[in-house]
């Protein structure tokens, strides 16, 4: 069987689940635009070569994840092998991000409660999309635990799929959360957290910048997801469900990326 090529554009923050140890939640379009979720993926174990950034063409040997009723969901046929990954070409954001626009907004949803209703309709379970929110209202700022639960921390101690911990350190536990709080087309307001690995990094980069002032690292999180992507750039959200909550949740879906190419103006016709 071919390898499946996808796009990657959603690379999440890490988490400690209980089956799979420490884990990234990576997700990636085909070529007709269609979502792939690949997951367990232990991408910070990978050796270097094989660790892809986002807007990477990647190839990989996967198959449907019949523990998971989410139709976009897969996961590596062999973990180990050696061609885990086949790399194609990164796309770059030349011209306004266009290449990156033909594949990712071919099916941009801007009603939220459809959406909603699609994630909880059987036989079709809908967990990822590319959402245009009408209005932007706030980026929000919260303190979160600051430390990895003692279940996770047992969880690590006890793991067995990847074997070799003697030079790993699980990444830290972000000590906040960050939301946005937008609109639909219809006026729905909604308030969702961004899971995106880009804002843990961004916020363990100005920590380290600040000198492990916390303020000014979130200060700076915030110029970046509000004053730049939210008031300068033609700002789409990445929306993903968790298998445990899209059923039962009221409104399942998180952020799990941002795509926020430069606005571009129109041309005048004369």
């Amino acid at each position: 069987m071919p390898k499946t090529k996808v796009l990657i554009t959603v690379k999440t923050y890490p988490s400690i689940s209980t089956k799979y140890e420490e884990t990234v939640c990576t997700a990636g379009m085909k070529e007709n635009g269609e979502w792939i979720r690949i997951y367990p993926v232990p991408f910070r174990k990978l050796p270097y070569a094989q660790q892809y950034p986002k807007y990477q063409w990647i190839e990989m040997d996967l198959i449907k994840n019949n523990s998971d009723f989410r139709p976009e969901s897969y996961r590596p046929k062999n973990v180990d092998a050696e061609d885990l990954i086949v790399f194609g070409d990164k796309i770059d954001a030349k011209y306004n991000w266009a290449k990156r626009k033909e594949i990712v907004l071919q099916n941009v949803y801007t009603d939220l409660t459809k959406l909603i209703e699609e994630a909880k309709t059987k036989g079709n379970y809908k967990s990822l999309a590319v959402f245009k929110p009408t209005a932007v209202k706030a980026f929000i700022v919260e303190k979160s635990a600051r430390d990895w639960s003692e279940k996770q921390k047992a969880t690590l101690q006890q793991g067995n799929l990847f074997e070799d911990k003697s030079t790993f350190e699980v990444v830290k536990k972000l000590p906040y959360k960050f939301s946005y709080t937008f609109e639909d087309c219809n006026g729905r307001e909604a308030t969702l957290m961004n899971e995106d690995w880009e804002v843990g990094a961004l916020y363990w980069n100005c920590l380290k910048r600040h000198n492990g002032d916390e303020e000014a690292a979130c200060a700076d999180v915030k110029k970046k997801y509000w004053d730049d992507f939210a008031k300068t750039k033609d700002l789409h959200f990445f929306l993903g469900t968790t298998k445990l909550n899209q059923l039962r949740a009221p409104s399942p879906f998180v952020i799990i990326g941002t795509f926020h190419p430069p606005i571009q103006l129109q041309q005048s016709l004369f």
